[in-house]
């Protein structure tokens, strides 16, 4: 009787049985099981159309433009902001000088807030994690002697975005510049502050009536603008998975979409003006199908369910961040290999636009050298490694294939999972995507303490004496400088003016209008970021959230 001669699978199949594992956790940051080999029969009946198609084409999979980076790098977009306005001013400017080829703004937790500089709440944080904007005085500083219409900037701001990008627009129409030239993007996504970020001022439903008199607003007159930039990366940073940020960033993003819709505009006006925001984190691989299974998804969705037939309404177009959450305090310029891998995956996963972490970051504000080396980590992949010749160059690994399918998979079970709890508000309402961080949360650290998965200088390798590192701090004279030039503001300003121009946006806001239009009124006024939102409050009230323990 012949034998059977064996398979090279089942050869290699009983060799690597022979040879034993070392003790490692094989499954991605999520938790999805990695096996130790993927070939053609992981992907079972792969249509190459209908899975991965060309860049530039549905279903974008490969890459939302044809050429992507052999016609036009990523914006290399440092995020930037501290002290005051002119303090950020000479930050943006030095940025700009090293190359940089956009402006990305940190505002302070104050401003965050919806909080004046003088108020009793911002006592020691004025300008210490961002800049302090309280007027429009502020905004026509931090952009003194920079061209606004020939840079685009990004500003990290949720519940008071209305007010600052207000404050934008008219800064730059002093300067001669209308908003139809402005180019740039408002965050302005208030879901995601109640799911992780926490920084919100009215309860979800008068603040996604805000959001849809922004985007009218903007639809109408600002082009060029990314109303909002649907973020995953402070959903990530709150501790959830790469499975989580996918499908939580994404069920937002649809629930914006819902909301154009309900305000009477049609699909394809705009849509090709969202933007979306994710995190790069440590899970090299994961990351990249992340990336991937996101423009499948929206692209998928925007077409079957919202008919939508505009090319650019279907392309998810994304700023990248490294990830801060990882990064140490121990060894901190180990960070560096740590955030030249996290870019490496962005780029790898097609982003337009990237924020490299400093390694200082988990100690304090970034120094300028700091700031150097994050900006030459961008530099030296672009234009040195050579991952930027060829489009996709990890499509049609069957292990990257095999995980864009997965991570798509799941995310569709949490978008059932929350269409079952009624939508992404009355999800919010029931906790159900913060249940689901704490948990992912929890046993991320659990891994880590049981030894299960590493972070080296945390639980592995940690280092006997601490490296000395240069800190940049924000001097207490900043603060109170702001303090007396608000004071000085609201001294010398037409104060019967600004009470009439509160007056009509608490009318508008009573009544239904789009407060957007006097909110530039109140702006053009020099009314303050608290002033603005406090008469909001009046009309809207105020949130506060059921804890999840």
């Amino acid at each position: 009787m012949e034998t059977r001669r064996k398979t090279a699978r089942e050869r290699w199949e009983e060799a690597y049985s022979r040879s034993p594992e070392r003790d490692a956790e094989f499954s991605t940051i999520s938790g999805i099981p990695i096996k130790p080999l993927y070939t053609p029969e992981d992907l079972g009946d792969f249509d190459y159309e209908e899975k991965l198609g060309y860049p530039g084409e549905y279903p974008y999979t490969r890459g939302v433009y044809p050429t992507m980076y052999r016609g036009r790098l990523w914006t290399i977009r440092q995020f930037a902001g501290y002290g005051d306005a002119e303090e950020t001013n000479k930050r943006f400017r030095y940025l700009l000088e090293q190359g940089q080829t956009g402006l990305s703004v940190a505002f302070d937790m104050p401003t965050l807030m919806g909080l004046d500089s003088d108020s009793p709440l911002s006592l020691g944080e004025v300008g210490i994690e961002g800049v302090a904007i309280d007027s429009l005085e502020d905004m026509e500083r931090l952009f003194e002697g920079i061209p606004m219409d020939e840079i685009t900037t990004s500003m990290t701001i949720n519940a008071p975005a209305m007010v600052l990008l207000a404050m934008y627009v008219v800064a730059a129409e002093k300067k001669g510049i209308p908003p139809e030239r402005l180019g740039g993007t408002n965050q302005n996504d208030i879901l995601k502050e109640y799911i992780a970020q926490k920084e919100w001022i009215y309860p979800p439903e008068p603040s996604m009536r805000i959001f849809k008199d922004m985007l009218v607003y903007c639809t109408r007159h600002m082009p060029k603008w990314n109303t909002v930039s649907i973020s995953g990366y402070h959903i990530r940073e709150a501790g959830s998975t790469a499975v989580q940020e996918l499908a939580f960033t994404l069920s937002d993003g649809f629930a914006y979409v819902d909301a154009g819709i309900e305000a009477g505009l049609d699909v394809d006006e705009f849509a090709p003006r969202f933007s979306f925001f994710f995190n790069s984190h440590i899970d090299f691989f994961e990351e990249i199908a992340k990336f991937r299974a996101a423009r499948r998804i929206w692209a998928s969705v925007m077409r079957e369910k919202y008919g939508a037939k505009d090319p650019r309404s279907l392309r998810l177009r994304f700023h990248t961040q490294t990830a801060g959450v990882s990064l140490t305090a121990q060894e901190p310029y180990n960070n560096i290999a740590r955030t030249a891998f996290e870019a490496l995956a962005a780029i790898l996963g097609g982003t337009q636009s990237l924020h490299t972490n400093s390694f200082d970051e988990a100690l304090a504000l970034p120094t300028e050298e700091a700031v150097r080396i994050a900006v030459r980590t961008q530099q030296i992949a672009a234009l040195e490694t050579g991952v930027t010749n060829t489009i996709d160059p990890l499509g049609g690994s069957y292990f990257v294939e095999w995980l864009t399918n997965e991570m798509e998979r799941q995310a569709y079970e949490y978008f059932r999972q929350i269409e079952e709890l009624g939508g992404v508000i009355p999800a919010i309402e029931q906790s159900f995507q913060m249940r689901e961080i704490a948990e992912a949360s929890a046993r991320y650290q659990r891994e880590l303490e049981e030894g299960r998965r590493h972070m080296v200088n945390v639980n592995i390798y940690e280092p006997r004496e601490e490296q000395d590192v240069e800190i940049h701090r924000v001097p207490p004279e900043v603060g109170e400088r702001q303090v007396r030039r608000l004071k000085e503001l609201k001294r010398r300003r037409d104060n019967r003016l600004v009470r009439q121009r509160l007056a009509e946006l608490k009318e508008t806001a009573r009544t239904g209008g789009n407060t957007m239009y006097p909110i530039l009124e109140c702006v053009r006024a020099y009314a303050t970021v608290q002033e603005i939102c406090d008469t909001l409050k009046e009309v809207f009230g105020t949130y506060r959230e059921t804890p999840v323990i």
